[in-house]
Parts: structure tokens; sequence; C-alpha cells
């Protein structure tokens, strides 16, 4: 996600959240706040140093799928789950950085889960799609560009 400086870190952190369209058609009273995009948890601190690495994470990885706003359910999912392991991949990292041991049968465990995961998802990163110009701008485009060719043309002879 690009971010843009006008942007306040609350509109930042609902551009980061993907609001979904409702399902069955169940007012937003009586669906979730993960749900209705209003919160990254059902229960938890959305303000801990762990949640927003978590949307930090969960930000790259949406944007290198294409967007929030074009993934599916099942990749929230899974960019959800990506970015919990990472998560829990860093923590184990940085206590051995300090010289501490870890287990690493379940450090290898989880890297391979994760590499799995990202595999699912596509590891490669998608080029957001370009602006389309409007038919009629492409026509006027191509209409100015014939009346040049058609000015050249004359002004030759």
């Amino acid at each position: 996600m690009v971010e843009k400086p006008s942007m306040n870190r609350i509109e930042i952190e609902a551009e980061m959240t993907p609001r979904r369209a409702p399902r069955g058609g169940l007012p937003s009273k009586q669906r979730s706040r993960v749900t209705n995009g209003t919160a990254m948890f059902v229960d938890g601190d959305g303000n801990s140093a762990w949640t927003r690495r978590f949307k930090d994470l969960f930000a790259a990885h949406a944007s290198d799928a294409g967007g929030s706003d074009l993934l599916s359910e099942a990749q929230i999912s899974l960019i959800r789950r990506c970015a919990t392991m990472e998560l829990q991949l860093e923590d184990w990292e940085g206590q051995m950085s300090k010289g501490l041991d870890i287990d690493m049968d379940k450090y290898g465990r989880i890297a391979g889960h994760l590499r799995r995961y990202l595999e699912v998802l596509g590891i490669t990163r998608v080029e957001p799609m370009k602006e389309v110009k409007p038919l009629w701008q492409i026509i006027q485009e191509a209409n100015a560009r014939a009346t040049a060719t058609d000015a050249e043309t004359t002004s030759d002879d």
C-alpha cells in the first residue's frame, strides 16, 4: 500500500482493513466488527506493537496480491495466517539475536508452512491495474491525431 501524505492514521488503517460486502444481506449490527472491517481481531489489543506489525504485514501481502479490495475471503484468511506466522518467526529471530535458544524444529516447521501458504497466494507481486481511459477519451484522442495527420498531409501538398 502506498501511504498518501494527506491521510491520517484512521484513514490508513481503514484502507488496510478490507471492508467486505455484506453476506446474506445481514445488517451491520448483526455482523462482527471484523466482518464489517472496523476491527482486526474478534478479541485482542488493536493498538499493540504486535497488531501494528500484523497490519503492516497484512497490507504488504495484500498489496502484492493486487490490493485488498480484489482479494477473496479465502485469500484474506491466508494472508492473515501468513502475517501471524511471520510474526512468530520474527519473535524467535529476535530471541536468537539475543543469544537465546529456540526450538529450531518448530521454527523450521512454521517457516515451511509459511512458504506453502505464500505459494498458494502466489509469491510474485501483482502489478496494480493501470488506469483505463474512458472510450470517449480514446476516440477523442484518435480523432485529434487523425485531424493533425490530415492537416500535415494537406500542408505538404
